[in-house]
């Protein structure tokens, strides 16, 4: 799973998930995984829905429930070198199949929008899938591939904008280098369906990294806007249909890094604070009023502990929910990130963890006597998270 994606069920019976059978390296062509979800009515029963051999470490194969479809799951797969989606009624069993990949799905579950995953696989392995090679990999910024907008009712498959309608929008001064190759990653659509965002990020031959912008589109491909131009940019989540948070560079230089809630079409930036001072996966607790915020950490030298914890950005105030260690072999392309995945109560967190010494794992963490101390008073602080001998936290295995 991924941190903004539905992995719970509305009614928090079903839990969405991966089944792999190796670790520690790439995924190659043939490598297929089992698509499925367990239930946590019925003893953490595994039921399997489907295979795929679209898929990588980080994202999965963007496996998520369908909004306003509450029986409907989907994610991506490969024919021959064909990516294409799968749509999944979970009670039925029937299954629809729509010749494109999808990324991000709007909040009615009536379209979606996906990068050229063959481009991604190519620029930052890790997020793309094998399987499928990049036919433009010599072209700095093609124009006739980009981000698509797939039609989930009807199949229809359009280019919203190319790699070349991103250059051209709002370029640095001095523009983009010549021989830069560009790639986009990372869209969400906004809650109200109006528009989505992504980021844009480029590099020349030789550079370790890569530079960054964010960039918010209509979701009818007009009205650009440049939320963020320090070339920092880094994990990020909605707060609402007009401002996202994020973790990016300060502007206007991006010399300093912070999470920032940053106004959509407008000038406005407000500092988180110092709660939230490490890079992580961060999402608003659902039902809440955008009050509380959930993150964790990447592993923290020396011993490697990733951190989960909440943050109340009105008093300022920071709860760590739960420590794990990562395995020093979880690194780079194969890391095993927390990305913490909330309900729609905001009672569970499904988080991925290997601090079990059993491999790669799903952990269920249980917030309810935390949320039932009253946060907000003095009486949190002192609040006891039930213990567990794998966690700091309530852990169910699953």
């Amino acid at each position: 799973g991924y941190y903004d994606k539905e992995q719970f069920s509305r009614d928090e019976r079903w839990l969405l998930g991966n089944e792999v059978t190796f670790e520690h390296r790439s995924p190659m062509a043939e490598d297929e995984i089992a698509v499925g979800m367990v239930d946590l009515r019925d003893g953490d029963r595994w039921i399997e829905l489907g295979r795929t051999r679209a898929w990588n470490w980080q994202q999965g194969c963007m496996l998520q429930w369908r909004p306003g479809h509450p029986d409907e799951v989907v994610w991506n797969d490969r024919e021959g070198d064909q990516f294409v989606v799968r749509l999944h009624h979970v009670r039925t069993g029937r299954t629809r199949t729509l010749p494109a990949p999808i990324y991000a799905l709007s909040p009615d579950g009536r379209w979606a929008v996906a990068p050229d995953f063959r481009r991604l696989n190519d620029c930052r392995p890790g997020y793309g899938y094998a399987g499928g090679p990049d036919p433009r990999a010599n072209l700095g910024a093609p124009d006739d591939t980009g981000i698509w907008k797939v039609d989930l009712e009807t199949g229809r498959v359009d280019l919203l904008l190319s790699f070349a309608d991103v250059v051209r929008f709002a370029p640095p001064r001095g523009g983009f280098p010549s021989d830069a190759k560009h790639w986009v990653n990372h869209l969400l659509v906004a809650p109200d369906g109006q528009r989505f965002v992504f980021l844009h990020r480029w590099r020349t031959p030789g550079m370790k990294g890569w530079w960054t912008r964010m960039l918010s589109w209509g979701a009818d491909g007009r009205d650009p806007w440049l939320v963020n131009a320090t070339g920092k940019v880094s994990h990020f989540v909605w707060r609402d249909a007009r401002a996202l948070l994020m973790y990016a560079g300060v502007p206007p230089d991006g010399q300093r890094w912070a999470f920032l809630v940053v106004e959509d079409r407008g000038d406005r930036v407000d500092e988180v604070g110092g709660m939230m001072e490490r890079d992580g996966h961060c999402t608003y607790v659902p039902g809440r009023a955008n009050k509380w915020i959930l993150c964790d950490t990447y592993p923290i030298e020396p011993a490697r502990e990733q951190v989960l914890y909440a943050v109340q950005p009105a008093s300022r105030r920071r709860w760590i929910l739960g420590r794990f260690s990562s395995p020093p072999e979880y690194t780079g392309e194969w890391r095993c990130d927390l990305h913490p995945r909330i309900s729609p109560s905001g009672r569970w967190v499904c988080i991925d963890s290997a601090h079990s010494g059993e491999g790669r794992q799903m952990w269920l963490v249980d917030l309810g006597d935390f949320w039932r101390a009253a946060p907000g008073s003095d009486e949190v602080a002192a609040a006891t998270i039930p213990s567990s001998p794998r966690g700091r936290c309530s852990l169910t295995a699953l």
